[in-house]
């Protein structure tokens, strides 16, 4: 059974750094593409970032490219998301997910993760 906990989410100020971290489980990097989709109420979901063997490089939304870095460490299993001067738009509650072989198109991943809430204040 494919399982995503996310955490590292939390209140930091415009121009700060936070790094979210996922757990998973039932599952390897080697077959699945991971990645994070952030959601809020006004734009709703977003892909953040999404890495795979499948794809050549990591694919980041433009909203975020040279400010996040998505990485993966096959021994613990797991995903970070390194998120560096961040802005109030990046306010939203962040989904750790997955899906077979390469990034899906969008946020249309088969595997979400309960999200963790990261709030940025200007």
């Amino acid at each position: 059974e494919v399982q995503l906990q996310a955490s590292g989410g939390g209140l930091v100020q415009a121009g700060g750094s936070l790094r979210l971290s996922c757990a998973a489980s039932g599952f390897t990097f080697d077959d699945y593409a991971v990645g994070w989709v952030r959601q809020t109420p006004g734009k709703g979901r977003e892909r953040v970032a999404c890495i795979s063997n499948d794809d050549e490089r990591p694919l980041y939304a433009d909203s975020v490219k040279g400010r996040f870095t998505i990485s993966t460490d096959n021994d613990q299993n797991s995903v970070y998301l390194q998120m560096n001067s961040l802005k109030s738009e990046d306010t939203a509650v962040y989904f750790c997910v997955a899906d077979r072989f390469a990034c899906p198109r969008g946020a249309h991943f088969d595997y979400w993760g309960r999200g963790t809430k990261v709030t940025v204040s200007s």
